[in-house]
């Protein structure tokens, strides 16, 4: 689990294609690198990694066909920019908000508005994510957790402050290149929890009885029904 406050600004040393579709992939950076361990877990982009290996400031990772395939991790190159966070402590600050670093799906800068102190940045969104963004609600772009400023159907727009800017890899983002989304993760609860108790049916009403009622027995008078018979 991550916060999406990117820690360092690490550089692709190599990516080296393996079998099956995967690739390992070495990547420079001291200080995440600096207590990383066989195992650890290290956002790249946005996408949750397991190191393999460390040496000195590099670490690699192996990545799958799959994420390769659904991320864009399959367009990394050597001494391509990218963004780091070491898996988040319990008992540290949240100082964005809860990322998973499974991407669910690519987006794409469509426009920039350069202002004084800020920029503003439009980027396309997948329509079937499009339901889980909401305006001042949160979003992770390439590993960054950020606040939508506005959204439609295709499409949202952040504002992106100095330091965003200058230390992540989304102040020198061009139009047209792709990034790593991952959608609020509790949105998507909602959304499955909300379907399953609409599909719900309504159990007949005497699906949850253990007992069955006796009728009064025939030619007694003044006789009282027996009590409850368990069935």
């Amino acid at each position: 689990m991550f916060t999406g406050i990117v820690e360092e600004l690490g550089k692709v040393v190599g990516v080296t294609p393996t079998a099956e579709d995967s690739a390992l992939v070495a990547i420079r950076g001291p200080l995440v690198a600096s207590d990383a361990r066989h195992g650890d877990s290290i956002a790249v982009n946005g996408v949750c990694l397991t190191v393999v290996d460390v040496d000195g400031g590099v670490f690699t990772a192996d990545v799958m066909g799959e994420t390769l395939r659904r991320s864009a991790l399959g367009a990394l190159r050597a001494d391509d920019p990218v963004n780091l966070e070491r898996a988040a402590a319990l008992g540290s600050r949240l100082g964005g908000h809860l990322v998973q670093g499974h991407v669910d799906g690519v987006g794409e800068v469509l426009s920039r508005e350069p202002a004084p102190r800020w920029e503003t940045v439009r980027f396309r969104l997948p329509a079937a994510l499009s339901r889980y963004v909401v305006e001042k609600g949160s979003i992770t772009v390439d590993g960054v957790s950020l606040t939508v400023a506005a959204v439609g159907d295709d499409w949202f727009t952040v504002g992106l402050i100095p330091t965003t800017l200058s230390l992540t890899t989304l102040g020198a983002r061009a139009v047209g290149d792709p990034v790593n989304l991952e959608v609020d993760v509790l949105a998507k609860y909602v959304e499955r929890l909300l379907g399953a108790r609409a599909g719900a049916v309504a159990a007949p009403p005497d699906a949850f009885l253990g007992v069955a009622v006796a009728a009064p027995p025939v030619g007694l008078s003044g006789g009282t029904a027996p009590g409850p018979v368990t069935s």
